[in-house]
């Protein structure tokens, strides 16, 4: 049928070999589910899963498929014109096959012992190659393990050279007319399957823990996909002797028993406050993209960029010393849903890393709430699917194609059509919900839809006065201006649901911006980048919360704790946030880390001072967050200094080791 269509040999035979490792592919992901089915999961339940898993491996073996392809576009390794084009090709696939059951054999030995498909952490087994090598001998059969992986290469291997020489005896060499159609097209569906997906964003690993389950997720991956996904991820871990000497200083912090210390307990159990909501109100958490403090009206920036929002604060209790761990909105969404700073170094984030995507999160804790999480793009970005879907149990997520509503750019749908569309969704609901709205207008390309130009008016400032109060451009700015009318056309819309008078609405920034905060804030907001981190936090609920303005230091971190004190929820607090309305906490003890990636250095914002300290150099800085003063160095503020080094040094160790220990309790 193929020679009848014109189809060239090297199409024919790569296709076929593809099918050949399809095959073999789908047996072993078979094997993983009747070998290691402890969950007791019937074969109806883990179909998504197995469909799931054809796509991750078309993606790899089709990689090896292009190579073949683009080796064949040359005469001289065309496996169908020439003797030492034929040898490359077959050593390439020889080598493909030999690789695909090794892996298989090493991800099975893996699953079997740690109930997780092969990653790279296999590769810190290296730094203690001897020991390593006498446990797996003393394990596992290693002499029939490595009879079956000679025996199975060379089965497969007779298996594809057979169909190559099958198809080589088939007729005669296509025009070239047809091969080059042929060509293209296989290399458009190649490309295709190895992208995954038709739309934005690729195929990643985290897609597989939209199915619901560890292991329903672990049955999808095959153990390439989960072993270079996590390659860049094989040396992020934690020095257990620097978390254990940083418990006792965290303790008194974040109210953890001294004599826990030994077990490394992090887990608090607030006690249910009685003067809190009788009731179970809504919750609504807005994560706003680029919400530095110093470009808005809060502050008194005479460009009055949020005059909506600058309202709201004096109706609801508003933070203005709010500061997020660190920088980028990943970083953010990370801490808001698991209470932890996201210390991964610059290249990457938490949210990629395929061994970090089993999080508590007290979202999860919001028991007979529906939970919802609106975007106006793809929860592909970063892998946030993975750690919103795994680990926040029947939550509906809403995407782009969610939506009515026209894409405008990159990120989506506009933020005011997104707002629009959650409300349509949120005054459906019978039930109590949680629900998390994430904004992204006020970022590049600084998109504004037509349809708000009649409403929604453009302003011009002079060069000068942009550079003087924080924007580069009067595009930024208007994109700015545009956040806060996507925040009046929310609340004006809410308002008149039935589920405004009884809903807390939670907003706080994504992340700042760097960049110059002027008079408007002391010189270290600009000269140290706390515009990086400098935030506006609001809870808005008009008729269940009294207004106040709060100056005490908070962060990202205590978003989750304290919606669950103000709505009275029980909830396990397993990492580093507080209820920043809890009467009984020691305000003395207030503080805000921060990480900066980019330049390196962890710090702490607590009292009067700004401590940082380079990771790399160990260079140290203090400064004023109350003037402009230089720091005097007495005997009280190194004492100071020491205690605010210690506690920024406790904070990002045990993040690191929270990475791994802040597991949920559901599968």
């Amino acid at each position: 049928m193929f020679q009848e269509l014109k189809i060239p040999k090297l199409i024919r035979w790569i296709f076929s070999t593809g099918i050949i490792f399809l095959v073999l592919m789908t047996i072993f992901r078979l094997c993983v589910f009747f070998f290691f089915n402890r969950q007791g999961n019937h074969f109806s339940d883990i179909v998504p899963a197995l469909l799931l898993g054809v796509r991750y491996d078309l993606k790899m073996i089709c990689i090896l498929l292009l190579l073949i392809l683009l080796a064949g576009c040359f005469s001289f390794s065309n496996p169908f014109r020439t003797e030492s084009g034929r040898k490359i090709c077959l050593f390439i696939v020889s080598l493909a096959v030999f690789l695909l059951i090794f892996f298989y054999a090493v991800d099975f030995a893996h699953y079997s012992y740690l109930s997780q498909r092969l990653n790279a952490s296999v590769l810190n087994y290296l730094s203690d190659a001897g020991i390593s090598m006498n446990m797996v001998w003393q394990t596992y059969p290693v002499i029939w393990i490595t009879l079956l992986l000679i025996a199975g290469t060379w089965f497969i291997r007779w298996l594809i050279v057979s169909a190559y020489k099958r198809i080589k005896r088939s007729g005669s060499l296509t025009s070239k007319k047809y091969t080059i159609i042929s060509y293209v097209i296989t290399f458009l569906l190649l490309a295709l399957a190895i992208f995954g997906r038709i739309g934005q964003f690729p195929l990643r690993w985290s897609d597989a823990f939209a199915l619901g389950s560890d292991y329903r997720a672990n049955l999808a991956l095959n153990p390439f996909q989960s072993f270079f996904s996590s390659l860049k991820f094989r040396h992020a871990t934690y020095d257990i002797a620097k978390v254990e000497k940083a418990y006792p200083t965290l303790a008194p912090y974040f109210g953890l028993p001294a004599s826990d210390s030994a077990a490394l307990n992090f887990e608090k159990n607030p006690v249910q406050k009685t003067n809190r909501q009788a009731s179970t109100p809504n919750v609504v958490v807005v994560i706003c993209e680029s919400f530095s403090a110093y470009k808005s009206s809060m502050w008194g920036n005479p460009l009055n960029t949020t005059p909506f929002f600058n309202d709201m604060t004096k109706k609801g209790i508003f933070f203005d010393h709010c500061f997020t761990p660190t920088y980028g909105t990943a970083r953010g969404v990370w801490a808001v849903i698991t209470g932890m700073p996201d210390v991964e170094i610059a290249t990457t984030t938490s949210s990629r890393n395929p061994a970090a995507v089993n999080q508590h999160s007290i979202a999860d804790d919001f028991t007979g709430y529906d939970k919802f999480y609106f975007l106006g793009g793809s929860a592909s970005w970063a892998n946030i699917r993975g750690l919103l879907i795994n680990n926040i149990r029947g939550l509906h997520l809403y995407e782009q194609e969610n939506y009515d509503a026209p894409k405008i750019d990159v990120w989506g749908i506009s933020d005011k059509n997104l707002f629009l569309e959650a409300n349509k969704v949120l005054k459906q609901q019978s039930k109590p919900f949680f629900a998390v709205i994430q904004t992204a207008d006020n970022h590049r390309p600084y998109s504004i839809p037509d349809e708000d130009l009649k409403e929604f008016h453009k302003i011009t400032v002079p060069q000068d006065s942009l550079k003087q109060f924080g924007f580069e451009s009067n595009d930024e700015m208007n994109a700015f201006r545009y956040t806060d009318f996507g925040y009046r056309k929310f609340i004006e819309a809410a308002s008149k649901e039935k589920y405004f008078d009884h809903t807390i609405f939670l907003f706080i920034g994504d992340h700042g911006i760097p960049g110059n905060a002027g008079n408007m804030f002391p010189n270290a907001w600009t000269e140290q980048r706390l515009s990086a981190e400098h935030v506006p936090m609001l809870v808005y609920s008009p008729a269940l919360v009294s207004p106040k303005r709060i100056s005490e230091y908070c962060s990202q971190v205590d978003v989750l704790p304290t919606l669950a004190g103000l709505c009275n929820m029980p909830y396990r607090n397993t990492s580093f946030g507080r209820d920043l309305l809890d009467s009984t906490y020691n305000h003395e003890k207030a503080f805000s880390f921060i990480y900066d990636p980019d330049l390196g250095y962890i710090g702490l914002v607590k009292g009067d001072f700004f401590y940082r300290r380079q990771l790399k150099t160990g260079k140290e800085e203090m400064v004023s967050v109350i003037n402009n003063n230089p720091f005097v160095d007495n005997a009280t503020n190194e004492t100071e200094k020491n205690k605010m080094k210690s506690l920024a040094d406790g904070i990002y160790e045990t993040s690191k080791y929270l990475l791994f220990h802040n597991k949920k309790n559901h599968d």
